[in-house]
C-alpha cells in the first residue's frame, strides 16, 4: 500500500488529497489536517468523486470515425460501434495531416483550439504554444470566457491584475464580508466552512446579495434578494450611500486611485430608491449594507459566476471593485476583492496563456514588444505571431463557416454543454471540416469528433494546478495510465513534432521535454509571476504567485504598496437591464448554476457514483409560482425560452424567489444551456447565463423518457 499526496481535480479551492493506493488501485481518499488550504476537510466530490477514473466509459485507446464526417452533416456518435480503434501513430498522423492541410489551404483564421481548465499548467502552456507557434493563430481560449471573463476584464482595467487579491482563508480576519453571485456551500464547500467559522467563531458580519436563498443566508446579518441582472443598481446604490454619507477613505482615494470625480458624478443617479425600483431590494437594506461594509476595519468581497455571467458582467464586477476602492478595503490582510474560481485550474490555464487576447502571463498579443518576446523564445520568425486578438470561445463557434474556422481542437472542454444557446452550437459544430477531441470520455462535443485522443486523468499524471488563491500546487501520479491513455503534455509534444515536419519548421519551437517540470520552467522564463515557481519549491504547500525569483517566498496579499497598473481606476457606470427580461409570453427569469454533487458539464461526476446522489436535473420553483401554475413538487414541466426547451421535474422550494427559477447545468438530458441567451458582454465577450426569459407548462411523465426530450430543439 502507498499514499500519494496530490491536489483535488474539482473546484478552484485546491484541496490537498492523499490517494491511498493498493495493487495499483485507488481505494480511499483522505486529507492531512495540516493542509494550509483545507485543514483536512474535503467535500463529497473530493472525498468520493475519484471513481470516474475506473469508469467503463473511459476512452483508453485512440479512436477514429469509421465513416468520415462531411461539413454540414456531421453527426454525434456516442456509440462505440461508430468508431474504430487505432494506433497512436495512425491517429496522430491523421490529425497532423488534416490540420496542416487545412492550415496550408486557409491559413491561421481557419484554426482554433479550446484549452482546458481541468488540465495542468504545463498542458495548457504547451497547447496554446502549439497553436500560436505552429499555426500562427490566437484563436485560443478556454472556459474562463464562460465563467469569470467579466471579472478578469474589470479587474485588469481597474487594478491591473485579475486574480484574487487575498487568500480565502483570511475570511476569518474579516469584520464584514460580502458574498454575491456565489452559492458558496455547494460551489466552494471548503471555503464556505471557513466563512461559517468567521461568523460563528470570530463574530464577522456577513452580507449576502443573491436572488436565491442560498445556505449562507442562514449565517448572514443581511440578505439582499435582488432580481437577476440588477447587480450594478444595487452595488452602485451602496457606493452612492458611501459617497453621500462621507464614509470613504479619502486618503486612500487621493493617494492610490484616479478618475474619482467622473465616477462620483455617475453615481448620483443610483439612489437607494432607484435601486429598489429596479432590483426589488428594499432601500433600507441597501443603506444598512453600505454602512456596515464601509465602517468595517477589515472587509472583503467574495463573488462567483452570478456576477460575470451577464451581458453587463464587466460592469457588475466594476461595481464591486468600486466599493473596495472607495473604502480602502484592499491591499491588506483580511480585505480585498476575491473572485472565487470555478474549476480546479482555471486560474492556471489563464496564467499559462489559454486566452485569445494574451500570451502567457497576460502579456497582450497586440503589443509588439510582447509578441517579439515570444517569437524569440519559440523560434518564430519576426512578425510570425500576429498582433491581432483572436476569437473567444463563443466567437469561435459563431465563426465556423466555409470562410471562417474550419478545424477545431478540443482538450478537455465540452462546448456542447457549456456554450449558451446549444441549438446554435450544435448547428455550428456540424459545419466543421475537422474536429479533434482529447479527453477521458466521449462527451457531447467529442461525439462530433473525427479523432478521439485518450488522455490520462489527474491521478495518472504529473503537473501543477494553480488554485483560486493563486497557489501553485503539485499534481502527483498515483496510478498507471488506463489502457493506452497518455498525459496531455506527451500527446501534444508528439503531435507538435509531426506538425513541424509537415510545415517545414524544424526550428520553430522545442518539444523535447523530459518531464513537466521543464515545461513549467520554460513558462517561468517568460512569465515574471512564475519565475520562481519550481517543482522543488512546491513539495509542501506550494507557492502563491507572484513568485519573482528562486528566493521569493510568494505573495499571499496583492497591492500592499501599489496596484499593478500604478493607480487603481474608477470607471463611471450606467444601469443596463438584462438583455432579455420577462414579458407576457415568457414571464419567468431563469438563472443557472451548480449543485454540490456535480461539477460543470458532468464528464467526471456523472461517470462516478456521485451521480447516484443527484441523478437528474430538478428546477427550483417558488411555492407562490407553483400555486399560481397549479404545479406540485416533482411534477414534470416543459421549460421553453426563445432558443429551445427542456423537460424536467420541479422542486418547490423557497430557495428561489417568486418569478425566478433555477436549473443546474450538469445534465445533458435537460441541458440548461439549450435555454440560455448567447448575447455577449461587449468588453469581456462572456454570455448571459444568469438571466433569460422562460415560460413553464406541465409535461407528461413519459416526456422525460422520450429521446427527443433530451435533444436540442427550437430555433437556430
Amino acid at each position: 500500500m502507498s499514499i500519494v499526496t496530490t491536489t483535488c481535480p474539482y473546484c478552484g479551492v485546491g484541496c490537498k488529497l492523499e490517494l491511498h493506493v493498493k495493487d495499483g488501485v485507488i481505494y480511499n481518499v483522505t486529507s492531512p489536517f495540516n493542509s494550509v488550504v483545507n485543514h483536512g476537510n474535503l467535500c463529497v466530490k473530493g472525498r468520493f468523486g475519484y471513481d470516474f477514473v475506473y469508469s467503463p466509459k473511459r476512452v483508453t485507446v485512440p479512436l477514429i470515425r469509421k465513416v468520415p464526417q462531411v461539413p454540414g452533416s456531421r453527426t454525434q456518435a456516442f456509440d462505440r460501434s461508430e468508431w474504430r480503434e487505432a494506433t497512436w501513430d495512425e491517429a496522430l498522423d491523421l490529425v497532423a495531416d488534416r490540420l496542416t492541410g487545412i492550415y496550408s489551404r486557409d491559413g491561421s483564421r481557419a484554426m482554433a483550439v479550446y484549452c482546458c481548465a481541468k488540465a495542468t499548467n504545463e498542458d495548457n502552456y504547451l497547447l496554446q504554444k502549439l497553436f500560436r507557434a505552429l499555426f500562427r493563430t490566437h484563436n485560443v481560449d478556454h472556459c474562463t470566457r464562460l465563467c469569470h471573463a467579466g471579472s478578469v476584464v474589470a479587474l485588469q482595467m481597474a487594478v491591473g491584475s485579475s486574480a484574487m487579491s487575498n487568500t480565502a482563508a483570511e475570511v476569518v480576519e474579516n469584520d464584514v464580508f460580502i458574498i454575491t453571485g456565489s452559492n458558496t456551500t455547494e460551489n466552494h464547500p471548503i471555503i464556505a466552512l471557513q466563512m461559517k467559522a468567521a461568523v460563528e467563531k470570530h463574530g464577522a458580519k456577513l452580507i449576502v446579495v443573491d436572488p436565491r436563498r442560498v445556505e449562507m443566508v442562514d449565517y448572514a446579518t443581511l440578505w439582499l434578494p435582488l432580481r437577476p441582472g440588477t447587480d450594478v443598481a444595487v452595488f452602485s446604490a451602496m457606493a452612492h450611500v458611501i459617497l453621500k454619507e462621507k464614509l470613504c477613505d479619502e486618503a486612500f482615494i487621493r493617494e492610490r486611485t484616479e478618475n474619482m470625480e467622473a465616477f462620483a458624478a455617475s453615481m448620483e443617479k443610483f439612489t437607494p430608491e432607484f435601486a429598489e425600483s429596479v432590483s426589488g431590494v428594499k432601500r433600507n437594506l441597501i443603506i444598512e449594507a453600505a454602512r456596515l461594509y464601509a465602517k468595517a476595519r477589515n472587509a472583503a468581497i467574495y463573488w462567483s459566476l452570478g456576477i460575470p455571467e451577464s451581458s453587463h458582467g464587466t460592469d457588475n464586477a466594476f461595481s464591486l471593485i468600486h466599493l473596495a476602492l472607495l473604502t480602502g478595503h484592499i491591499g491588506r490582510r483580511g480585505n480585498g476583492l476575491n473572485p472565487l474560481r470555478g474549476q480546479n485550474n482555471v486560474q492556471g490555464a489563464s496564467d499559462a496563456g489559454a486566452m485569445p487576447w494574451h500570451f502567457p502571463g497576460y502579456q497582450p498579443v497586440d503589443d509588439d514588444a510582447s509578441a517579439r518576446k515570444f517569437e524569440e523564445a519559440w523560434h518564430v520568425e519576426p512578425g510570425g505571431l500576429g498582433r491581432k486578438r483572436g476569437l473567444t470561445t463563443t466567437e469561435i463557434v459563431s465563426a465556423i463557416a466555409p470562410e471562417g474556422v474550419r478545424a477545431l481542437y478540443i482538450m478537455g472542454e465540452n462546448p456542447m454543454m457549456s456554450e449558451p444557446n446549444l441549438n446554435h452550437t450544435r448547428h455550428k459544430l456540424q459545419d466543421l471540416e475537422f474536429l479533434v477531441a482529447q479527453d477521458l470520455f466521449i462527451n457531447e462535443s467529442g461525439a462530433f469528433a473525427d479523432v478521439l485522443l485518450p488522455a490520462t486523468s489527474w491521478a495518472e499524471k504529473e503537473g501543477t494546478f494553480t488554485n483560486t488563491d493563486r497557489r501553485v500546487q503539485l499534481v502527483r501520479q498515483a496510478i498507471e495510465p488506463r489502457g493506452q491513455s497518455r498525459p496531455d503534455w506527451k500527446i501534444l509534444c508528439d503531435l507538435a513534432k509531426r506538425l513541424e515536419a509537415r510545415l517545414g519548421r524544424p526550428e520553430s519551437a522545442f518539444w523535447d521535454y523530459a518531464c513537466p517540470s521543464e515545461i513549467l520552467e520554460e513558462m517561468g522564463r517568460l512569465v515574471p509571476d512564475y519565475a520562481g515557481v519550481k517543482y522543488g519549491r512546491l513539495a509542501e504547500e506550494g507557492l502563491q504567485t507572484p513568485v519573482y525569483d528562486d528566493q521569493h517566498p510568494g505573495t499571499p496579499v496583492l497591492f500592499t504598496e501599489r496596484f499593478t497598473r500604478g493607480r487603481a481606476k474608477f470607471h463611471p457606470l450606467d444601469f443596463r437591464p438584462a438583455a432579455e427580461t420577462p414579458d407576457k409570453e415568457f414571464p419567468f427569469i431563469l438563472t443557472t448554476g451548480r449543485v454540490l454533487e456535480h461539477w460543470h458539464g458532468g464528464s467526471m461526476t456523472r461517470n462516478s457514483k456521485l451521480d447516484d446522489l443527484y441523478p437528474e436535473a430538478l428546477m427550483e420553483l417558488h411555492p407562490d409560482d407553483a400555486k399560481r401554475l397549479d404545479l406540485s413538487d416533482k411534477q414534470p414541466v416543459r421549460v421553453r425560452s426563445r432558443r429551445g426547451e427542456v423537460v424536467l421535474r420541479i422542486t418547490v422550494t423557497t430557495r428561489t424567489t417568486p418569478g425566478v427559477v433555477f436549473i443546474p447545468f450538469h445534465f445533458r438530458e435537460a441541458a440548461a444551456n439549450l435555454l440560455t441567451n448567447d448575447v455577449l458582454d461587449p468588453l469581456a465577450k462572456i454570455p448571459e447565463y444568469k438571466a433569460c426569459a422562460v415560460r413553464i407548462s406541465p409535461a407528461r411523465p413519459e416526456d422525460l423518457e422520450k429521446p427527443e426530450a433530451r435533444q436540442p430543439r427550437g430555433r437556430y
